[in-house]
């Protein structure tokens, strides 16, 4: 008789959002001119929003999590996608590559991101209320991000990423302690909210 045997996954949230977060803290100073350059924001882009979320959503992907593992893969392969697209910009794959890049396009993909975070940010309203506003103020990132990629009111649309990626990072900190201590402890240390639950499952 052949014994089956259970392998618990520990829930990934609390790395991946503790990536999100340490990566938009990174990058809001930059829009914000806290700091200048994306030089030093390449790492944190590579290492905590790209792969720290790839390995959260290979967790959820094993908990059979469709909306976690979609969101902690779609976002991780946006980091990545930035972190060249900065290193292009820097003049890492040479001189001539850097000197013909379009921002523009850039715009396009950060199009496609918010798309993509729109309906995420439906999927989100049966998680809790903090996920719901994290993808709110990622919503309002990418509107910011393509706006001033475009050039258009550049400032305030500037202004607007860097507030929006700053709020994501408070709340991205805030989920994942939730999601540790609550765990560590057995109750609700920090309250997430219950999920809005708009649309009535099938």
């Amino acid at each position: 008789m052949i014994e089956e045997r259970k392998i618990q996954t520990a829930d990934p949230t609390a790395l991946g959002l503790f990536g999100l977060a340490m990566v938009t803290l990174v990058a809001s100073s930059a829009k914000l001119g806290w700091t200048s350059g994306t030089s030093l924001v390449i790492p944190w882009a590579i290492f905590l929003g790209a792969a720290a979320q790839l390995v959260a959503s290979f967790g959820d992907a094993k908990k059979n999590n469709v909306f976690g593992a979609t969101a902690f893969g779609g976002y991780a392969f946006f980091w990545f996608a930035i972190g060249m697209s900065w290193m292009e910009q820097n003049g890492v794959f040479g001189d001539k590559l850097a000197a013909s890049a379009d921002p523009r396009q850039l715009a396009f993909g950060f199009i496609g991101y918010l798309i993509f975070t729109l309906y995420m940010t439906v999927g989100a309203t049966t998680t809790n209320k903090v996920l719901l506003a994290i993808f709110v103020l990622i919503d309002l990132l990418f509107i910011g991000l393509t706006l001033s990629s475009f050039d258009i009111a550049y400032e305030a649309t500037h202004l607007l990423a860097g507030w929006s990626e700053f709020g994501i990072a408070l709340l991205s900190f805030y989920g994942s302690a939730a999601a540790v201590l609550n765990n560590q402890f057995g109750r609700v240390i920090l309250p997430i909210g219950k999920p809005l639950n708009l649309v009535a499952k099938g």
